[in-house]
């Protein structure tokens, strides 16, 4: 998982004086800039077209994302992550300006994690790092700034005795190449991990125990719930029962994100390579749903996906 920091200031301009107004044919979305939930985004909008919709996403900072949201100017958000992004989402659970319709995810972690051979070699959880401080430079690497909080209040807090360590912050990318860069020289690095990601199959990594109060427990463990502004169901309800029974696992996600990281392809191209791949889910996803123009929805998707 990956997150741009993004001002509020900036959000604004991002987001421009004039979003259309909200209605049912245009559906507004927005992602952090985080790969699995470019993914995910990307197959709502391959359905939503494929039955007759105009999607729109845009890439914005969670918190611009949800006061867009509070203020009528986005309608859907896929990937709110449970409990890593509780202290974001925390500000507006008061007031109803926005409602948790369904758990699209479950299965999903979010921790430090090492090379298996520096687990092996004795670093298996938060308080074995310390001790090792030289070996890892006393670096963890994260990803965009306004996403390694966790680190940061470990840190701050000198919790497990790494209150002298520093974050090195960069990009989802950029941790990566890192990390890519350190286990072809078996060099010791500790780093963000998380799982739906291809970094789970490139890499022989494990996740460190011991960070419940930072992470929560099981090693991070987390469910993503999709997320929309208030009303929305009940202006669209079919879109609402399309969002509702959109759901996914973490290999299949794996899968699509490798399409997206390793062969270049932007998030629809890989929504539909993976569609193409898993066409039984249209099923369970489009019961019930009709197009925009009221015709039957799952042979319309088929259609727009090459399925027929």
């Amino acid at each position: 998982m990956k997150a741009f920091s993004i001002s509020a200031a900036l959000g604004i301009s991002l987001l421009g004086a004039g979003l259309a107004e909200a209605s049912c044919e245009k559906v507004r979305m927005a992602e952090p800039g985080w790969t699995d939930l470019a993914l995910t985004s990307g197959v709502a909008s391959v359905l939503l077209k494929g039955l007759g919709y105009e999607a729109e996403t845009k890439v914005l900072g969670t918190t611009v994302t949800y006061e867009a949201m509070v203020n009528g100017d986005l309608d859907l958000f896929l990937g709110y992550w449970d409990p890593a992004m509780a202290t974001y989402f925390a500000p507006y659970i008061e007031g109803d300006a926005i409602e948790t319709v369904n758990q699209n995810l479950e299965g999903a972690k979010y921790t430090f994690a090492v090379p298996k051979y520096v687990y092996e070699a004795g670093v298996t959880g938060f308080a074995d790092l310390a001790a090792h401080s030289e070996k890892f430079g006393s670096r963890f690497y994260g990803i965009e700034p306004g996403s390694n909080t966790q680190m940061m209040d470990i840190i701050d807090t000198n919790a497990f005795g790494l209150g002298g360590w520093t974050v090195v912050e960069s990009s989802e990318q950029g941790m990566l190449a890192q990390v890519r860069r350190a286990v072809s020289r078996e060099d010791w690095v500790v780093f963000l991990g998380w799982a739906p990601h291809p970094m789970n199959v490139e890499f022989d990594i494990e996740y460190l125990s011991g960070g419940d109060d930072y992470f929560g427990p099981d090693f991070g463990a987390a469910t993503v719930h999709t997320q929309t502004r208030a009303g929305y169901t009940e202006e669209c309800p079919n879109i609402g029962r399309l969002i509702a029974q959109l759901d996914f696992t973490v290999p299949m996600e794996s899968e699509g994100m490798g399409y997206i990281i390793n062969d270049g392809e932007d998030p629809e191209e890989a929504a539909m390579r993976l569609i193409k791949h898993h066409p039984g889910m249209l099923d369970g996803w489009l019961d019930g749903v009709s197009t925009l123009a009221g015709g039957p929805g799952l042979p319309a998707v088929r259609a727009y996906a090459g399925l027929e």
